[in-house]
């Protein structure tokens, strides 16, 4: 090559702009958005997860939930005038008409109609500002923060708000009833409905049932306030997901981002199993040594990394010599990822035969760095 070819080729590439592809930060169009593992309750991701927000139509899980819980599902509900014309979305109910209510929440829960919502408070609280009440009670049991709701649909309205946080609460207790789980997940319903020659076919407003294989909830949103509100569920090899974006015009790929993210880097693990021994008490009976006994399994979502720091710390809380018997409460067992605790154990006492040396190594094995407390 000439030398002045050389310096051309040098300046070409120089001039030539380089391109870095970066990923996009989760939820990058969301004003408010969290990803939460259901079972354990912990936070995968999350971004001004307690901002106050409105909701649209997220309301209605609150709704679904309380109905369910308060009335039962063949219960009769008679379509009162309060109920009919409801601005908004609708399944057009008609004054008088007599609709079971497993009816009334698959229109709520699929096409999210407003006319519904008004008709099951009605029903289920005697009016609509006794079941809101009944509402913002079921919220302050579950601990939520930052939740106020002023209606049972969603239509914007003062002091009617919620965070993507206690949407995930509300929603991963919500996803562990049986009845509340069937309806979020299914796509099409057929219904017989009461004074019609024909079936009533409801088509859920949920895409994300369909664009992601994994998915099976919840509910869609949207008001020209609150914009577009989503929450959803996924569940892949029994891990179950919930992730919430707010006013978010790119939630359906938002949340396929946060999904794909929870599943690739969080898994799972056994970090105490029911019936294990943690700690010897130095106590002997009928040639029986003295244990402290794991009530009920832990299990909980970790990174690859973390899963070296877990640290679990025995505090004994019955002095040794009131022990007596097995199944006596005697402690608990607190799990820490390093020195942040993530939950904890009642543990009872256990007379058992002291384990072999070699049954002693197995359980060195395949057990986490064990910390004795007593108090």
């Amino acid at each position: 090559m000439k030398r002045w070819h050389f310096f051309v080729v040098i300046f070409v590439i120089l001039l030539v702009p380089i391109y870095v592809h970066a990923t996009p930060p989760l939820a990058g169009s969301a004003q408010a958005a969290i990803l939460m593992d259901r079972d354990s309750g912990r936070i995968l991701f999350a971004k001004n997860a307690d901002k106050e927000m409105k909701i649209a139509s997220l309301t209605k899980i609150m709704t679904a939930l309380v109905a369910i819980e308060q009335s039962k599902i063949d219960s009769m509900v008679t379509v009162g005038p309060n109920a009919v014309g409801v601005e908004g979305s609708s399944i057009y109910l008609k004054k008088g008409e007599k609709i079971p209510l497993e009816h009334l929440l698959y229109g709520l829960m699929l096409r999210s109609g407003n006319d519904a919502a008004t008709a099951i408070a009605e029903h289920v609280g005697g009016s609509v500002d006794g079941f809101v009440y009944l509402m913002n009670q079921k919220a302050s049991f579950l601990g939520l923060e930052h939740t106020h709701f002023m209606n049972p649909h969603g239509l914007d309205q003062a002091d009617h708000y919620s965070s993507a946080k206690d949407l995930a609460i509300l929603t991963s207790y919500a996803l562990k009833n049986p009845t509340f789980r069937q309806i979020v997940k299914t796509q099409i319903k057929t219904l017989d409905w009461p004074n019609l020659d024909w079936d009533q076919k409801f088509y859920n407003k949920n895409k994300l049932l369909s664009l992601y294989p994994w998915a099976d909830g919840v509910k869609t949103g949207f008001t020209k306030q609150a914009r577009r509100t989503l929450v959803t569920s996924a569940t892949k090899e029994g891990n179950q997901l919930v992730a919430v974006t707010l006013n978010d015009g790119n939630d359906w790929n938002d949340a396929i981002d946060m999904y794909n993210y929870g599943f690739a880097n969080y898994h799972k693990e056994v970090i105490l199993k029911k019936d294990q021994l943690l700690a010897l008490m130095g106590v002997k009976k009928d040639n029986k040594d003295l244990y402290m006994m794991v009530t009920k399994p832990f299990v909980y979502p970790l990174t690859k990394d973390e899963k070296s720091k877990i640290k679990i710390q025995t505090v004994q809380t019955t002095p040794t010599k009131s022990i007596t018997t097995n199944n006596q409460a005697v402690g608990i067992a607190k799990i820490y990822i390093n020195d942040e605790l993530i939950g904890s154990v009642p543990l009872v006492s256990a007379f058992r035969v002291k384990p072999t040396y070699f049954q002693r190594l197995e359980q060195v094995i395949s057990s986490v760095v064990t910390e004795v407390v007593a108090r």
